[in-house]
């Protein structure tokens, strides 16, 4: 394996493993780039991102800029005389001059199949969708937003078990075991880079709180892919008088009903078309709990009831 000098240029947990694997590989980490500390917590105290915190305990240099957009960052990054970055859920876009710094430029992992979910959540929209699909790819970045040509690309399957958090860790260690392969063939030339189709391109937008909340006139399926893309964060959730309550389970059944009502004492809810059963829900400031201990406890959600 040849030693590169590396930056590596991510945020959350996410980046985090493809830096401990390149750590681990051998390769020369000289310097870290991450967002900005940020208040967290009930006390609202600045704490450091993943990747800041882990890479400070290394003693690897940690920088936070917040623009590499002025002449002094863009001077700063280049000084560091680097043979590739490995950039991995950065939250910066990168100006031209940081590109073209590094002896190979700047390499992304990015946790779809491109052209597909290009931006910002694609883990949460290739579930959303119902792709039976989604991968890593390992890309040789430009100026576009996810559209670089492709030098890796490994895929990992989606069914009716996958939830976001764990499809996240799963494409979090297969982008490290990438990268780790991508930097042992750069240096001889044995990566190709492959143009990414014109077809099939489609935006990973953002989430947003907004988009969180169960609307039962929908399909029944649809809502049970949204209640696994939004597990953790945001949290799908319908609401009950005051009450906003979460789901973080359900199934498909095929019971009908006018949409909204619940259709039995297991809290089977008519949608636009099926119904959907939470198995599992979170009432505020309580536990997440299996439905029927819920119920057990709680009759106001009942047959009949309409929501």
């Amino acid at each position: 394996m040849t030693k590169l000098r590396i930056a590596f240029m991510g945020t959350p947990d996410f980046a985090l493993v493809a830096l401990k694997q390149l750590v681990a590989a051998g390769h020369d980490v000289v310097c870290v780039y991450s967002q900005p500390p940020r208040p967290a917590g009930r006390g609202q105290k600045e704490t450091p991102t993943p990747v800041h915190a882990w890479a400070q305990e290394q003693g690897i240099e940690v920088r936070t800029p917040v623009s590499l957009k002025s002449d002094d960052e863009k001077k700063a990054f280049a000084d560091l005389d680097l043979d590739v970055a490995v950039v991995a859920a950065y939250g910066l876009i990168l100006p031209k001059a940081i590109l073209d710094a590094p002896k190979y430029g700047c390499l992304n992992i990015h946790a779809s199949l491109l052209p597909r979910w290009r931006g910002a959540a694609p883990i949460q929209r290739a579930i959303l969708a119902g792709d039976d699909k989604t991968g890593v790819t390992i890309m040789q970045m430009d100026v576009g937003l996810d559209t670089g040509d492709m030098l890796l690309v490994g895929d990992i399957p989606i069914s009716s078990e996958t939830y976001a958090n764990t499809l996240h860790d799963d494409l979090a260690e297969l982008g490290g075991k990438m990268i780790v392969e991508a930097l042992e063939k750069l240096p001889g030339g044995g990566l190709s880079p492959i143009r990414q189709p014109e077809d099939g391109v489609t935006y990973a937008a953002k989430l947003e709180k907004s988009e969180a909340k169960l609307d039962f006139t929908d399909d029944a399926a649809a809502l049970e892919r949204k209640i696994r893309a939004f597990t953790p964060w945001p949290g799908a959730y319908f609401e009950f008088g005051k009450e906003r309550i979460k789901v973080q389970a359900a199934i498909v059944t095929d019971q009908s009903g006018p949409a909204g009502t619940i259709l039995d004492d297991h809290l089977t809810i008519a949608c636009g078309s099926g119904a959907l059963r939470p198995t599992r829900i979170q009432r505020p400031g309580k536990a997440v709990m299996d439905t029927d201990a819920v119920l057990r406890g709680y009759d106001k959600l009942a047959k009949g009831v309409v929501l």
